[in-house]
């Protein structure tokens, strides 16, 4: 052990070493993805700084002819270099703009980008890391292409897990089935509507939103749906809707964030802050004898909370809103897209990366 160490504290270079602390902090940043589905900013900030000190640095080395390898060398690590902001975190920003990434996950590549240019080097005893390179030399495009690998494993897991329950449906390649009951707890994507699936389906983030905003639980919306979907049971005085985050048990302040303030009427559904139930009864159509819905202008009040609030909620529309309360009040089981977080396969892919190589490049490899 103390072999080990020696040479790898010795035989690393040093702005190698400094580099593995992005490990742990990707580590936590997707321990908080899968239970929050949001990474704090200041996350990104002082890995971005390292990255920029430790490139300078050896950029500082190749200017001076101090790199290993003469001139060729000193050339390869200037393409890399601009290959790697250039294009991995272009990638990022790309993505970012038209709605591919979220902001931590363009955050976390970008500064990918900037920490990993080249190819790290780490010395064992018998070993070196990573066990296998490419022609190209990007460290950065080598986590990319793993994080896509890995994260191709999950949907895969997915199916063969619906398919073994007996959840057998079109859907079940790219959904899974989550109760009603504990939806509003879920992260991903309604996939149902009234009329089917859909892929286009409401963000749970959004539903979150509304409840909030209309001071409710989806429990109380499934106990009485007819007076929810009356817009004349809207709050006089909304909640602030917030981000849509599930509260975070060992964050109080994210907890205290999500409360909800409700008018404490006696006649009104627990955690209901609608207006008093005699308004409500004075504009409400009830469903006539044969059992159909009541016909609103605004079923919900979807319309009334999109305008209500700032921002798109996700990019929800009011009809999208409609239809997936309607699925929720009736149905006890529906599909969710998954939603894995793409912080998570990328923070596995940096371990295999750093280990083993490049995954995508070795399997062209054995093909050819």
């Amino acid at each position: 052990m103390i072999e080990w160490l020696t040479t790898f504290m010795t035989s690393t270079p040093a702005p190698d070493l400094f580099r593995l602390v992005a490990v742990p902090v990707f580590g936590w940043a997707a321990y908080r993805d899968i239970r929050t589905r949001r990474v704090p900013n200041r996350t990104w900030l002082p890995l971005a700084l390292l990255g920029i000190v430790l490139l300078s640095w050896e950029i500082s080395r190749a200017s001076t002819g101090a790199m290993v390898g003469g001139t060729a060398a000193t050339e390869r690590f200037f393409v890399r270099v601009a290959l790697s902001l250039g294009m991995v975190g272009a990638i990022g920003y790309l993505f970012y703009w038209f709605g591919g990434f979220g902001g931590a996950d363009a955050k976390a590549l970008i500064v990918l980008a900037v920490l990993f240019p080249t190819f790290p080097e780490y010395y064992l005893p018998n070993a070196a890391l990573p066990l296998t390179r490419t022609t190209v030399g990007v460290f950065s495009l080598t986590i990319l292409s793993n994080t896509v690998l890995v994260g191709a494993v999950y949907p895969l897991f997915v199916t063969l897990n619906n398919a073994l329950s007996g959840y057998r449906a079109p859907v079940m390649f790219i959904g899974k089935p989550v109760s009603v009951a504990t939806v509003d707890e879920a992260y991903g994507s309604l996939l149902q509507t009234p009329e089917g699936f859909t892929r286009g389906g409401l963000d749970l983030d959004a539903l979150r939103m509304y409840l909030r905003w209309r001071g409710t639980t989806l429990a109380a919306v499934r106990e009485d749906p007819e007076r929810y979907r009356d817009p004349g049971s809207l709050p006089d005085d909304p909640n602030p809707p917030g981000d849509g985050s599930v509260p975070d048990g060992d964050d109080p302040a994210g907890a205290a964030a999500t409360e909800t303030v409700t008018d404490g009427g006696p006649d009104a559904p627990d955690g209901d802050a609608s207006v008093t139930p005699d308004a409500a009864d004075e504009t409400s159509t009830a469903p006539d004898a044969a059992g159909e819905r009541a016909d609103y202008d605004d079923p919900w009040g979807a319309q009334a909370f999109l305008d209500d609030i700032e921002g798109s909620a996700y990019g929800t529309t009011a009809d999208g809103l409609r239809d997936a309360l309607d699925v929720l009040a009736d149905e006890d089981v529906v599909w969710v897209s998954p939603g894995l977080p793409f912080i998570v396969p990328m923070f596995v892919a940096l371990l295999v990366s750093i280990v083993y190589g490049d995954l995508f490049f070795e399997l062209v490899a054995l093909l050819v």
